[in-house]
């Protein structure tokens, strides 16, 4: 570390938007300065929801930054879509203190994406700076007592580069739907066993012969009444689920207003009154959906409102691909296949840690033998598959 500096930020507008988005590019809006700020701005990321913001920046030899992190300081496993419970129950049952830890992640979304923000123009190796990353991460782990480190939903690259240097590779699933150049719905449909085309027409069928009305809108043109009925849909999806609603109604209307077209929200009303509404973000090459919500209920409206309207909407677009959250192995029969994604953990007790390998390890092979199993129940024809 003796060639690089680094500083920790407690707030995202320490780092201004033009050099932070300068590492974070254009292409997942999730890790842009945008989104972030909108998390802190809002209160939904704070030390009160116990995601504390500790920003990291790299600054190379020569004086630039050549990388940012999203880092937090976590209280919880809360909001992270990567279970670490019981690892925390285990140390601590054997009298560690496994919170607080640290976290570079996105708050509250299981996105994959960069989460080690390289800027492109910078001529080091990504090796050099990821390695050196690892270590400022480490490094501040021992600075502040924290257990451990966690880079959740990283890149397949990113894990890499990080195991190569002592930390621990996790494997998680998702599913996924990816554009094979259809020009329409029909177009994918066709690329499925008869029988299972038959279900997704009809889930179609009954979800629009019920009198919604659906509508897409986006950035600007969201009003905040919208917003705002939209923000009650997703309170009625964490009190269903048990959750904590960390976002909060602030945060929506800054996510139109910051990153426009970016935001699109799917609504469905009945007799003019909004009823169900999913949230979606567009990336370069793909529709990341994210919150969903209804009141009432409505035949197939979950599947037709977040599966088959993203579908829709990733042909019309040219998008390469629509990820549509965590879990859920009812997507396959929709068309959402298994996909992998990726985390690295750096655990600094060593005892503690090896065990941690172990489990992961075995997890893995767990994993692995699932996404074969689910792979086979595609409903794509097999000449397609």
């Amino acid at each position: 570390m003796s060639e690089w500096s680094v500083s920790l930020h407690p707030d995202i507008h320490a780092i201004p938007a033009a050099e932070w988005d300068a590492c974070a590019g254009d292409d997942n809006p999730f890790v842009s300065h945008a989104y972030l700020s909108a998390l802190e701005d809002s209160g939904s990321a704070s030390a009160r929801t116990g995601w504390m913001p500790r920003h990291l920046k790299l600054i190379d030899p020569m004086g630039q930054t050549a990388a940012v992190v999203p880092l937090y300081l976590k209280s919880h496993s809360w909001g992270e879509y990567v279970f670490d419970q019981s690892w925390a129950r285990a140390f601590e049952q054997a009298g560690g203190r496994y919170y607080p830890k640290m976290q570079a992640a996105v708050p509250f979304a299981p996105v994959p994406g960069p989460r080690l923000l390289l800027r492109p123009d910078d001529t080091t190796p990504p090796e050099v700076i990821v390695a050196a990353l690892g270590d400022a991460m480490r490094q501040v782990c021992g600075e502040l007592d924290l257990s451990s480190a966690h880079v959740t939903f990283c890149s397949a690259q990113e894990r890499a580069l990080l195991a190569e240097h002592g930390w621990l590779a996790r494997t998680g699933m998702q599913f996924h739907w990816h554009n094979r150049d259809y020009r329409t719905f029909d177009d994918f449909l066709d690329t499925l066993a008869s029988r299972k085309r038959k279900v997704l027409r009809r889930e179609r069928r009954d979800a629009n012969g019920c009198g919604l009305v659906f509508r897409t809108v986006r950035g600007g043109d969201i009003t905040p009444e919208l917003w705002d009925a939209f923000h009650g849909f997703y309170l009625s999806t964490i009190d269903r689920k048990w959750g904590s609603a960390y976002l909060t109604p602030e945060f929506f209307t800054m996510l139109s207003e910051r990153l426009g077209d970016r935001v699109v929200l799917m609504i469905a009303e009945h007799d003019g009154v909004p009823v169900a509404g999913a949230l979606n973000l567009v990336g370069r090459d793909t529709l990341y959906g994210r919150n969903w919500g209804c009141v009432g209920e409505w035949p197939f409206l979950h599947f037709e409102l977040c599966y088959y309207r993203a579908i829709d909407f990733a042909i019309e677009h040219g998008l390469a691909r629509v990820e549509a959250g965590a879990q859920g192995e009812h997507k396959i029969q929709r068309g959402y296949v298994p996909a992998e994604t990726c985390s690295a953990h750096w655990i600094d007790h060593p005892d503690f840690r090896r065990a941690i390998a172990n489990f992961v390890e075995e997890e893995a092979a767990v994993l692995r033998e699932e996404m074969q199993e689910l792979a086979a129940l595609s409903p794509y024809r097999r000449d397609e598959a």
